[in-house]
């Protein structure tokens, strides 16, 4: 019985498409799912959508291409193995092992990433946006500002106040970072901790002689010191008024 469901689900992976039938083997998806292991297998382009392959042992095999969206890799060694252009979408990845892996153009996007290992892993072109527990060591602080403007477009604004943090925690004298924090947390009704990321943004932009942006912080500084229900009168509009939304004031400092 149990090898007539693995036999089925097998099956069912691999006629997901035409291609992913023609394209991986199916002996090799048929042996990953009885046993968890396949290393150095041929799993170019399979369907293994939301599969269950914690602890499964990948080291070594060709997953390019491969879609194993929303799947659970918690644990796995994907040590060498080759992901690249595979949709990693929504995966547990918490745990894995995946050094020396080639992840040129993955789609990692809302992965979860706690305590992943991926020392000497190839990331040109990875997508980690809206991704969780993103080592510090595999992005830039341009990166992380980046997703976070991307968050908080979205209205997500808890995961870009994070993103924010930790573009500051890389890059301590990013005045853009703790401007955008501030309007982040000011959004989220937090003015105490908007405040004081504005005035360090103040004073960074004036020690980097970013007139612009010294201006912007000013005047935020000015909103957030201005009692609710009062109109700043300063000849000038107010920092919400010449911002206009929360987008436009994050993408002012974005870098290109």
């Amino acid at each position: 019985m149990k090898s007539r469901i693995i036999a089925t689900a097998a099956f069912l992976l691999t006629i997901s498409s035409p291609v992913t039938a023609q394209a991986s083997n199916y002996e090799e998806i048929k042996q990953l799912l009885a046993t968890n292991k396949c290393p150095n297998c041929n799993l170019r382009n399979a369907g293994l959508v939301m599969a269950d392959l914690s602890g499964a042992n990948l080291s070594g095999a060709n997953l390019a291409g491969a879609n194993l969206s929303r799947a659970n890799l918690s644990g796995a060694d994907l040590r060498g193995a080759n992901l690249s252009g595979t949709s990693l979408f929504g995966v547990n990845l918490s745990e894995a092992k995946l050094s020396g892996a080639n992840l040129t153009g993955a789609d990692l996007r809302n992965t979860y990433l706690m305590n992943v290992e991926l020392t000497d892993a190839n990331l040109t072109g990875t997508n980690f946006q809206g991704a969780v527990g993103i080592p510090s060591q595999i992005a830039k602080p341009e990166d992380f500002y980046g997703w976070g403007v991307a968050a908080a477009e979205k209205g997500n604004l808890k995961p870009a106040i994070d993103y924010f943090s930790q573009a500051i925690a890389l890059k301590p004298d990013y005045a853009g970072a703790y401007l955008s924090r501030g309007v982040a947390s000011y959004q989220s009704l937090d003015r105490k901790s908007a405040l004081v990321d504005a005035q360090i943004a103040a004073k960074l932009f004036d020690e980097q002689k970013n007139p612009e942006g010294l201006q912007t912080a000013q005047a935020f500084i000015l909103e957030l010191k201005t009692p609710y229900g009062e109109k700043v009168s300063t000849g000038k509009p107010s920092f919400m008024d010449f911002v206009g939304s929360l987008g436009s004031v994050l993408l002012q400092f974005l870098p290109f």
